[in-house]
């Protein structure tokens, strides 16, 4: 994922190969050194017994990400990160709802300029050194610093003005203006330790795998490309008390191996994320338990407005009404997902059916392109290469070809996708998948991270001059600044219908992750609609 504030340049190249986990592609990401030689077992299920026994994770997204929690967008490492480190306030993985983490309560008025919080009492680091105010300080300023360039400012920056340490347990966050959506993005800003990772080379440390918090769970060895390790922190005394006393999170990337490490009679894992919907039958008849979490996941459609004819938005929208989107949902994602009806998923708080709705109408889309024109169009899709996205290219293709624009498609790793984009070389439409539900449920955050002046997504697709897109920018702005729910919620569901008119960068599909588990080894477990697992109140079944 990447920068969302429309004030912060787009972080360099180097920054967002340690982001792509959260296209929905973490299949490639930037290869880092081993922080500790020779992996562990990676099927170790039957260490130990009873409560000692390893739980064994398969996450299917690359462990070598940044792990850095002020910059990673990596579905593994944010997963880990969150049973690892603590914010100030977490928030339930599902619900969203925050709950008081490394402080002892949740601010009382969401609506004050002033949150205050009491550290709690005895809080310790994974290397026995307390948690004081100073590393809240230390974490706040590195995010809120213009000249450091991080994921996170674009949480935060717009509406937090400053961190300060009242003593060595109290610190308080001064914000710009009123903003209760903040309480829920405080668990995006970890606590880290100051006498770690502010040493020469700290964060660098951190973006190798470098994990050191006051979470319920510490990181015992870390090897790119194999599996992670974790084991209950004993100086943990905080709300969500390891039940695990080992964990070993392997990352299986590819499809079929993943498959087979929790099936059968000899599985030699617990749970698994990011099941294809194929096996879906399988797994069940073998008495595992399969969820969907339902939410953002979604194929997005990027064009490139200075090529023409995609700045014309007749072209744009002709294109989206062509797409049969009902095949789609039901030959490539097996009736797990549904045709979008707005930028946000149905299930989002601030969801309204937008104005234009790209339901399939050839006849439609045929009108448009001679309205605009065109005639003869010739297309490559240039995609990445993730399974359901692969699943999914033929039906555009197919429905492109039967509106009379000849289609290519090319689908390619994910790096060399964007690759291309941050080169800036010459494009006509990408097709790729993005969940900006990992990061949290609030709209304001879902639009800008995709939409802002100087977004990187709109620096791809060369859109942001627009006239239109200079007022969108605006009313983005005052629905940030807006104190009023209702009316934030309004200027939202406004806004979103100009950019379904737009289609700049527009979803086709929100589909549902899947999740297996072994519920006769497991409670505790809930799907979550965003790539990842939350094992944090997880127990032995």
């Amino acid at each position: 994922m990447r920068d969302v504030t429309p004030d912060v340049p787009a972080p360099h190249r180097r920054s967002f190969l340690k982001y792509t986990g959260a296209l929905g592609a973490a299949a490639v990401s930037a290869s880092v050194p081993a922080c500790s030689a020779g992996p562990e077992s990676t099927n170790d299920t039957g260490t130990g017994s009873g409560q000692d026994r390893t739980l064994t994770a398969v996450i299917g997204y690359g462990n070598d990400g940044s792990w850095d929690p002020t910059q990673t967008a990596s579905a593994f490492c944010m997963a880990a990160n969150h049973h690892i480190y603590e914010g100030l306030l977490d928030t339930d993985p599902i619900s969203r709802e925050p709950y008081a983490a490394l402080a002892t309560e949740v601010p009382e008025d969401p609506d004050s300029t002033s949150w205050k919080f009491t550290l709690r009492a005895g809080a310790t680091f994974h290397d026995g050194k307390p948690v004081t105010a100073d590393d809240v300080v230390f974490v706040f300023q590195r995010i809120l610093d213009p000249g450091t360039q991080t994921l996170a400012k674009g949480f935060f920056a717009s509406w937090l003005k400053e961190a300060r340490k009242i003593d060595a347990r109290n610190v308080e966050l001064v914000l710009r203006f009123p903003f209760p959506d903040g309480l829920s993005r405080l668990t995006l800003a970890k606590i880290m330790p100051k006498h770690v990772f502010s040493r020469p080379g700290g964060w660098d440390e951190a973006i190798k795998g470098k994990a050191i918090g006051s979470g319920p769970y510490r990181q015992t060895a870390h090897h790119p490309k194999s599996n992670t390790t974790f084991e209950a922190f004993d100086g943990y005394n905080g709300p969500r008390k390891p039940a695990f006393r080992k964990m070993n999170w392997l990352t299986i990337v590819d499809a079929a191996p993943r498959v087979a490490k929790i099936s059968g009679s000899s599985a030699g894992a617990h749970i698994a994320d990011n099941i294809p919907y194929a096996n879906i039958g399988q797994l069940e008849s073998g008495g595992l338990t399969v969820a969907g979490g339902a939410g953002m996941n979604n194929l997005f459609l990027m064009f490139n407005t200075r090529h023409k004819p995609f700045d014309d938005v007749r072209v744009r929208q002709a294109l989206h009404y062509a797409i049969d989107t009902g095949k789609m949902v039901e030959v490539a994602l097996k009736g797990h997902g549904k045709p979008s009806s707005s930028f946000l998923d149905e299930a989002n708080p601030s969801y309204r059916r937008a104005k234009t709705v790209y339901d399939h109408d050839p006849e439609k889309a045929r009108a448009l392109l001679k309205e605009a024109g065109v005639k003869g169009l010739s297309i490559e899709i240039l995609a990445v290469n993730v399974s359901w996205i692969v699943d999914c290219l033929p039906t555009i293709k197919a429905s492109w070809d039967a509106i009379g624009v000849r289609t290519t498609l090319s689908p390619q790793e994910t790096t060399a996708v964007f690759t291309k984009m941050d080169q800036k070389q010459d494009y006509q439409v990408v097709a790729a998948a993005s969940n900006p539900n990992q990061f949290g449920l609030d709209a304001d955050l879902i639009m800008h991270y995709n939409y802002g002046p100087e977004n990187l997504w709109m620096r791809y697709t060369r859109w942001a001059a627009d006239p239109v897109a200079k007022q969108l920018f605006k009313d983005m702005d005052r629905a940030t600044r807006e104190p009023d729910p209702a009316k934030k919620k309004a200027i939202v569901q406004d806004y979103i219908d100009v950019v379904a008119e737009q289609a700049v960068l527009y979803p086709v599909v929100h589909n549902e992750l899947m999740t297996a588990w072994n519920p006769a080894r497991l409670s505790g477990i809930r799907a979550q609609p965003y790539p990842g697992i939350n094992l944090l109140r997880a127990r032995w079944a």
